[in-house]
């Protein structure tokens, strides 16, 4: 996939696709995604960002290529690969560092506030589709 494609109620694309080189990969703006933040970050060989919180977002994180050191707080750093996910309350600080001297490593990143909506799938059948 090479570029967004949309329908009537649904978008596809690629990270890839969304831009060059480390940096932030606008994935709410590129899909239209409306009921969450999302941002698929490409970090550079040995890249280490500086720490930050929220102030209402918790977030969730899933490392899609190379290898991430999460540190939260002042001291506790988990390192993940590929498929490795992360949950982060808002008010917590995080950083990250790209673990590769070499390849760049890229993650997802989905944030939102007040809560889960709870099971709301329908089976299609009395009820017309979309």
């Amino acid at each position: 996939m090479t570029e967004t494609t949309t329908g009537d109620g649904w978008a596809v694309g690629s990270i890839d696709a969304m831009g060059e080189g480390p940096g932030f990969r606008k994935v709410r703006r590129e899909l239209d995604v409306k009921a969450f933040g999302v941002n698929a970050v490409v970090m550079p060989p040995g890249y280490a960002s500086g720490p930050h919180y929220h102030e209402r977002q918790e977030e969730l994180y899933l490392v899609h290529r190379g290898e991430i050191e999460f540190t939260f707080g002042d001291e506790d750093a988990v390192v993940l690969g590929p498929g490795g996910l992360a949950r982060v309350d808002a008010a917590t600080v995080r950083r990250f560092r790209n673990t590769s001297d070499s390849e760049e490593a890229v993650y997802l990143c989905v944030g939102g506030a007040d809560g889960y909506v709870g099971r709301d799938g329908r089976t299609v059948g009395d009820e017309a589709p979309r």
